[in-house]
């Protein structure tokens, strides 16, 4: 039973703690013991996939039984009020550490809530605690981590894909029901794609960042990680919306998304949607496994009733050098605040200020975050900003005018999410450039503010999961969700489960 209930989506989870067959409080004990015993192997080094740097058993305890209380007394907060959640180590929560997986940040304890963590409490939700990622979020496997790497519950020995790999991880092992993550250049993607699970992308500005440690300012975005498109549809709902705090969070009201979450009708047609598939993202590149799966899946859409067309998507080869260039440019400059004076890490051998600056900073960041600081801080100064920053931003501009294009011919394009699918661990942290490149399908969708849906698309080489994505057009997450969800009754990709994990190995930090 125990098995069953951390195999319910979040949505049917949360049916089953509104019509009393369960409770939140014997739900959460559930998660948190899967979750522990989770961390223990891990630092053990006995099997367990290290998705949680940190997991707050007593105050998850104590929110699910004020929950339950009110859902008895007949409240209805939502339709995941009483379910447990993960959340990604750079949103901030008051009260407990918030790391963003790095030295610089081990023991710092944010005074505030981010804003979505305010909304999800007051729709009911249970924080577990939160997830393992790249050190703050650079990087595409979550080997970055100053707490250790995360496995990929289909294969111990492969990542699970990053930024939010510990996310995405935490959901497909079945250590939580859901889970948040961020998304700056498809950290929220390419983890779903590599664990088989559905996540959101959403508009830039239709979800505040107030709370979220900043990597790129422009281009990061929150979004949730689900089981099924239902979920996202829910989470998103919740999460979406205006704030005060941030002032791009431009949405005057949430999504609505009930025609998306509720029913369980059959598999709705399509008729009338029109799909693009970019030629040119199925060429040079693309493992023939993932071009097959991708090629079932629009015949799955066409089947449905969308009509699908090909065509040349422009300047799609231009859009991870454009991408790195202003991520980094960004980066360099929002973490310049941390110097080992306010707060965080600050070096014992520190003698003077200039030595606070330099050894805290050399000492309290992984080299994968030096590495894009120091990039930045090169396309960023005199003589070179506009060779590359200032040209970075001209194709920006050009790559979202490609998009808008597209959107005026297509309600959806559908694109691979990643080339391959889940690559060993090990297998590209020392080659930065290959796997810059591998975020060739997802980076532009950050750079033009665009929503994306990622979702199982089939099984590519060794029976691992292969994901595909739906862009759209600014706001238009409810046609991409749609379409999800009428995918997703179609088939039945998103429905497996890992299976034994082939390998075992150290996570430890």
């Amino acid at each position: 039973m125990d098995a069953d209930i951390r195999h319910m989506t979040a949505l049917e989870l949360g049916r089953a703690i509104r019509n009393r067959k369960i409770s939140s409080p014997e739900a959460t004990r559930l998660y948190l013991d899967a979750a522990l015993a989770d961390r223990e192997k891990s630092r053990n080094a006995s099997g367990g996939v290290n998705a949680y740097i940190s997991i707050d058993e007593e105050g998850a305890m104590k929110t699910a039984a004020d929950v339950q209380r009110r859902i008895d007394a007949g409240a209805f907060l939502s339709p995941i009020a009483g379910v447990p959640a993960a959340i990604k180590d750079n949103i901030c929560i008051d009260g407990g550490v918030t790391t963003a997986a790095s030295k610089m940040l081990a023991d710092f304890t944010p005074p505030y809530n981010a804003t979505v963590i305010d909304k999800l409490r007051e729709a009911g939700a249970v924080i577990l605690g939160k997830t393992n990622m790249d050190e703050f979020a650079m990087g595409g496997s979550t080997e970055t981590s100053y707490f250790g790497v995360t496995a990929n519950p289909w294969d111990s020995s492969r990542v699970p894909g990053g930024s939010s790999g510990g996310s995405a991880a935490a959901v497909a092992a079945g250590l939580a029901p859901y889970a948040i993550g961020s998304d700056t250049g498809g950290s929220i993607r390419q983890p779903c794609a590599f664990c088989n699970l559905t996540g959101v992308k959403p508009t830039y500005g239709s979800v505040s960042r107030f709370g979220l440690m900043a990597y790129a300012s422009s281009l990061d975005q929150i979004g949730p990680i689900g089981g099924d498109a239902k979920d996202c549809a829910a989470i998103l709902s919740i999460l979406s919306g205006p704030d005060a705090k941030d002032s791009t969070a431009v949405m005057e009201e949430p999504f609505r998304m009930c025609e998306t979450i509720h029913g369980d009708a059959p598999a709705a047609d399509l008729k009338g949607l029109r799909i693009g598939l970019p030629k040119n993202c199925l060429e040079k590149g693309l493992a023939e496994d993932i071009r097959s799966c991708i090629s079932a899946a629009a015949d799955v859409l066409r089947g449905l009733g969308a009509s699908i067309e090909t065509f040349e998507l422009p300047l799609i080869e231009y859009a991870v050098p454009a991408y790195y260039i202003i991520a980094c440019a960004e980066a360099s400059s929002n973490l310049s605040r941390y110097d080992g004076v306010k707060y965080g890490f600050r070096s014992d051998g520190a003698r003077n200020m200039p030595d606070i600056f330099s050894r805290s900073r050399s000492e309290g960041f992984g080299t994968e975050v030096k590495r894009r600081i120091m990039l930045g801080s090169f396309v960023l100064s005199s003589g070179y900003f506009d060779a590359y920053y200032k040209k970075a931003l001209q194709v920006r501009g050009m790559l979202k005018g490609a998009f808008d294009d597209a959107f005026r011919r297509y309600d959806i394009v559908l694109s691979p999410v990643s080339p391959t699918v889940a690559y060993g661990i090990g297998g590209q942290i020392a080659d930065p450039l290959a796997m810059y490149l591998a975020d060739i399908y997802t980076v532009s969708v950050n750079l033009i503010g665009a929503p994306a849906v990622a979702l199982p698309c089939g099984t590519g080489a060794g029976d691992l999961p292969a994901g595909m994505q739906f862009i759209g057009k600014a706001f238009s997450e409810n046609t991409l969700l749609s379409a999800a969800d009428a995918y997703q009754r179609a088939t039945g990709h998103h429905r497996r489960r890992p299976a034994e994990r082939r390998q075992t190995r150290p996570h430890a930090r």
